[in-house]
């Protein structure tokens, strides 16, 4: 077992934790929210989405924050396009404030694809055929969100050959990379090994991240057993922001600071400084008027008090 000595973190807080905020969230905190992760370190940020306000009223000021943050060398900066009316206001902008990344996605459930978008899966993936091909022409790289891989509110559990099948569909619409995503959080590292495994026969492991909730308590599990394959590119929230809407009151996406605590106490290189990672989680959780989900913030926080 060789375990990667770099790992890659994608904070998708600002977009993924923020969306389903009830409260406004003013654009000014969001940039400095993306200010606080690139100044940690990070070097890979997913800002906002362009989504019709109607659906996601969060995210309506996705131009005003694009615009607002400060950007540094070497950050890859990327967005969720649902379409191509989405994607074409993400290049309206001078070039200057367009992202690096747009995101597309899918699900390994069609249940959930019919609920969620109200269409097959397939239909999904082809409807986003012509937003990968405007991206890539345009040298904008393209990323695919796989939810569902493991579990879904509606079909219960899924089967490998459903993760494979969503993978092949995105590698043939041109998708350059593919999250593998355990929405509702409640996959264990046997089934997230197998959910890999069935996206390996299509994506190398480089052009693979794990993206786990941790509504079950097994987010930190499940990375290690992704580790243990060979991948190094995950995604987290700051301050764990983000609920499970499945999940009445539970946890949604794993914290940031819960996940490079473990892969520093492993030896692994993340290049984000702690300290900064956990006042960027505090920062973002004062707006919300609420404690940071992360018991690692929460008890090195304890720790300086001491």
């Amino acid at each position: 077992m060789t375990l990667p000595t770099r790992v890659k973190i994608i904070d998708v807080g600002p977009r993924d934790g923020l969306q389903n905020e009830k409260q406004p969230v003013p654009a000014e905190a969001k940039i400095g929210l993306v200010q606080g992760l690139q100044e940690a370190g990070l070097r890979e940020i997913e800002v906002t989405s362009f989504v019709s306000p109607k659906w996601v009223p969060q995210m309506a000021d996705n131009a005003q924050v694009m615009h607002g943050i400060r950007r540094q060398d070497g950050v890859r900066y990327s967005v969720l396009t649902p379409n191509l009316k989405g994607f074409e206001a993400a290049i309206a902008a001078p070039r200057e404030e367009w992202p690096d990344e747009i995101v597309v996605f899918g699900a390994a459930s069609e249940a959930f694809s019919q609920k969620n978008i109200n269409c097959s899966i397939a239909e999904s993936i082809e409807r986003f055929a012509p937003v990968v091909d405007a991206a890539l022409a345009r040298g904008i790289a393209v990323r695919g969100a796989m939810s569902c891989t493991v579990g879904c509110p509606y079909e219960g559990e899924i089967a490998p050959e459903k993760v494979g099948y969503l993978a092949g569909l995105m590698k043939g619409i041109g998708v350059q990379r593919v999250d593998v995503a355990d929405t509702i959080g409640v996959g264990t590292p046997l089934k997230v090994r197998r959910a890999i495994e069935a996206t390996l026969a299509h994506y190398g492991i480089d052009a693979i991240s794990g993206h786990f909730h941790d509504t079950y308590g097994q987010a930190l599990s499940n990375t290690l057993a992704s580790l243990e394959m060979g991948v190094w590119n995950f995604q987290s929230s700051v301050a764990g922001l983000g609920g499970c809407p499945y999940a009445k009151g539970a946890t949604g996406n794993v914290a940031t600071e819960d996940v490079v605590y473990l892969l520093h106490g492993m030896g692994i290189d993340t290049g984000i400084d702690l300290d900064k990672l956990i006042d960027a989680g505090v920062y973002i959780s004062e707006v919300l008027g609420r404690e940071p989900h992360s018991r690692v913030s929460k008890a090195i926080r304890t720790k300086r008090c001491g």
